[in-house]
């Protein structure tokens, strides 16, 4: 541990020279530049809440985070070999990790990737507490042992939330990954243990802060481990029907996290960008609770999704009516107005550009057209509005849960594909199903269902799905985008 710590005593004489002297640019020159590429981040999440507008926040959002990083470089002294290697190799590596990742990912695992990614901005949080608890020296904010109280709070709130991120996402990868079950995973007195480590974490907090003589490795330690099991367990018995909310609470949660990286490091640039991600996860987590009738309060908690009883994934044995790409042609040839409800089923075959071709010829044909969207379709926030505008969908035939719901029962066909719990009657009917209570897609009051799927099998929450069973669904057994080309053909 000496060693260590000699070797970051000197890593800490050398950047405190270097802060000293050297930058190109001055203290108000690089606080503007911050001000301006915080200013970019607003315009970009002004952007990105409407999908005809999505493309110019998006390279807000780039412009404004260039500006940031490259004004973070200009503060170094540049006559600093070492330092500029070191940066300059991160970013090699990182760069060239991102961009395979990038040309390799699939639309299909985006929600995953999101959630790795969150996991990463938690350890960062995290290695950075743990840099400045080694040497406050460099971050001017005291000594070994003796860290000004203000910034010890900082640290510790931050090294708790980065922690929680951390561990928190790693579940959310495992189960989006198929690596973990998508059912709730319901550990006994769960809520105990989970209050009896949170007031742990606090009081560690607080032997931090108020008394320097408790800085020590030991009580850091223990904060930080308590904190990346809390963040275990908080998300393992979340179902998967409410992952997409979990996505949303994981992405407001690394904001914070980076928000506490800002005032470590006395970065405006983080601080800003960290509140914003911060409050802004935080603000569509509240949404989309609403949209899903569920507590606020239980999904910052992790309570909620788990106290009903997971479906069994077993297939029923009843009949369905099962029809072709050409019974299906047929009826929706026929028919005034034909509701599209895309789900995962969707992404996964990547079906999205036949759809819309699909719809284009009914179009041709005189068929209103029409897309309805459920707010957790698919596995992450926004996800089939992502691929309907990846096949130009045109925005305007896109309509969500609360805009659409009531147009169902004056539809001829409701065209599902890929869609389950969103539209299972169950959540409205069965009080002992894991997604009772969330709002569904009325797609049951439509004249004619058409339900394309490859099988039978339960959706990801793990419930069987009762609209298959109705006298007014066919079912269309197929992988979603050979059927939908199959139905073209027909058209």
């Amino acid at each position: 541990m000496s060693s260590l710590k000699d070797l970051a005593n000197s890593q800490a004489d050398m950047v405190v020279n270097e802060m000293g002297g050297g930058s190109l640019l001055s203290d108000s020159q690089t606080a503007l530049l911050y001000v301006v590429a915080g200013v970019l981040f607003i315009l970009a999440l002004r952007g990105l809440s409407s999908p005809d507008s999505s493309r110019r926040g998006n390279m807000f959002g780039m412009i404004g985070m260039g500006i940031a990083v490259v004004t973070t470089l200009l503060q170094l002294d540049a006559s600093s070999g070492l330092t500029w290697g070191l940066i300059i190799a991160g970013l090699a590596i990182g760069g060239a990790i991102g961009a395979v990742i990038a040309r390799r990912i699939a639309m299909t695992d985006m929600p995953q990737l999101v959630a790795a990614f969150h996991s990463l901005v938690g350890l960062a949080a995290v290695l950075v507490a743990w840099a400045a608890f080694f040497v406050p020296e460099a971050f001017h904010i005291g000594t070994f042992g003796n860290i000004k109280t203000l910034s010890m709070v900082e640290m510790s709130i931050g090294v708790a939330i980065g922690a929680i991120t951390f561990s928190g996402s790693i579940i959310a990868f495992a189960k989006l990954q198929g690596i973990m079950s998508g059912a709730p995973i319901i550990l006994p007195a769960r809520h105990f243990i989970n209050g009896a480590l949170a007031l742990a974490i606090v009081v560690g907090i607080v032997m931090l802060c108020t008394d320097a003589s408790n800085q020590t490795v030991t009580v850091f330690l223990i904060v930080t481990l308590l904190s990346f099991i809390i963040g275990f367990l908080i998300i393992v018995p979340i179902g998967g029907a409410d992952m997409p909310v979990v996505v949303s609470m994981l992405n407001s949660y690394s904001g914070w996290a980076a928000a506490g990286i800002g005032f470590t490091l006395h970065n405006m640039a983080l601080i800003i960008t960290g509140s914003l991600v911060g409050s802004s996860g935080a603000i569509l987590s509240y949404i989309m609770c609403k949209g899903m009738n569920r507590s606020f309060i239980s999904v910052i908690l992790g309570g909620f999704g788990g106290d009903t009883s997971a479906g069994s994934g077993e297939v029923e044995t009843r009949p369905v009516k099962q029809g072709s790409a050409e019974d299906a042609a047929f009826i929706m040839k026929n028919a005034r107005h034909v509701i599209i409800v895309p789900g995962y089923g969707m992404a996964v075959a990547q079906a999205q550009h036949a759809l819309k071709e699909m719809a284009d010829k009914l179009k041709e044909e005189g068929v209103k057209v029409s897309y309805a969207i459920h707010p957790v379709a698919g596995r992450m926030p926004g996800h089939m509005n992502v691929l309907l505008a990846e096949a130009s969908v045109p925005y305007d035939e896109v309509f969500e849960l609360e805009d659409i719901n009531s147009s169902f029962s004056t539809a001829d066909v409701a065209f599902v594909i890929g869609a389950n719990d969103v539209t299972n009657p169950a959540a409205k009917t069965d009080p002992q199903s894991p997604i009772f209570g969330m709002p569904v897609l009325d797609v049951e009051k439509a004249a004619t269902v058409l339900f394309v799927k490859r099988s039978m099998g339960a959706g990801y929450a793990g419930v069987e799905n009762e609209l298959f069973f109705r006298d007014n669904t066919m079912m269309l057994f197929s992988d979603a985008k050979k059927m939908v080309e199959n139905i073209i053909k027909s058209l």
